[in-house]
């Protein structure tokens, strides 16, 4: 892939990402839960946007998972065990301008089926 189908390929995720962060805002009883994807590490944070602070956050590389669909449930597992600690049972899913595809959507159905209600 050369450099110019390259930065337009992450500017169009961002584009997608400006659109969807104009819809939806966390707060601290329903963070934002932003997912971020790499070739190698999916990270994950819920966000309280009113006082600009993470409630909580998980890494696929301490888990030893990689970025793929067993990895993402595995990262949801863990994630939803620290959203639970916490006291939050309901979030407002940010795909982070990807498609809700593959790894996040595997990521989202797993939240789900950790009682994670979105």
């Amino acid at each position: 892939m050369n450099a110019k189908v390259l930065k337009a390929k992450v500017s169009k995720r961002v584009q997608r990402k400006r659109r969807i962060r104009a819809n939806i805002n966390g707060t601290a009883a329903k963070p934002r839960v932003s997912i971020f994807r790499s070739n190698r590490y999916l990270s994950v944070q819920a966000i309280d946007d009113a006082s600009a602070v993470t409630l909580a956050a998980s890494n696929t590389k301490p888990l030893g998972a990689k970025a793929n669909k067993e990895g993402a449930a595995a990262l949801a597992a863990d994630f939803a065990g620290k959203l639970k600690a916490a006291g939050i049972s309901e979030i407002f899913f940010d795909r982070n301008g990807y498609v809700y595809h593959g790894v996040v959507a595997a990521f989202a159905d797993a939240l789900r089926a950790n009682e994670i209600k979105f």
